[in-house]
């Protein structure tokens, strides 16, 4: 048996890479697999990688992820529902989102990634769907790990 010895460098990186990132799942209920979402403050970018392991439509029942403040989370909502499907229930060049994947359906994928830079560790920051309706059932708190 040989044993290969890694630089502490090498390694620590490799930790990084893999915590700058987090699946996200969604089916045919409103809800997500995930409920809180800790980002290390080290990282200068930070991936969700958002699938919908459903069978329904995006049409009958689409979701997305939708990062932002918690106090402008309903007014998205609210802004955003008349949008139409094909602006993913979102109001176009709305400052106050921070990331969002489009809206998908059974069995589809989407990913965002956006500069940690961006959020402050004092904030509360929630995520969410912002097809009609869904909003208010899913969920979660998003926090900056110091």
């Amino acid at each position: 048996m040989r044993l290969y010895l890694l630089p502490l460098a090498f390694i620590s990186s490799i930790a990084s890479a893999n915590t700058c990132e987090v699946a996200v799942s969604s089916n045919d209920s409103w809800a997500y697999d995930t409920k809180t979402i800790s980002v290390p403050a080290d990282c200068e970018e930070f991936t969700v990688n958002f699938k919908h392991n459903g069978k329904m439509s995006k049409e009958g029942l689409g979701h997305n992820w939708v990062l932002a403040k918690t106090a402008d989370v309903n007014a998205i909502a609210q802004d955003g529902g008349t949008q139409g499907l094909e602006n993913n229930f979102l109001k176009q060049g709305d400052d106050r989102i921070i990331a969002n994947t489009p809206i998908i359906g059974g069995g589809e994928s989407a990913s965002t990634t956006f500069k940690v830079s961006a959020l402050d560790a004092k904030e509360n920051y929630t995520f969410f769907c912002s097809f009609p309706g869904h909003t208010f059932m899913m969920r979660g708190t998003l926090k900056v790990a110091e």
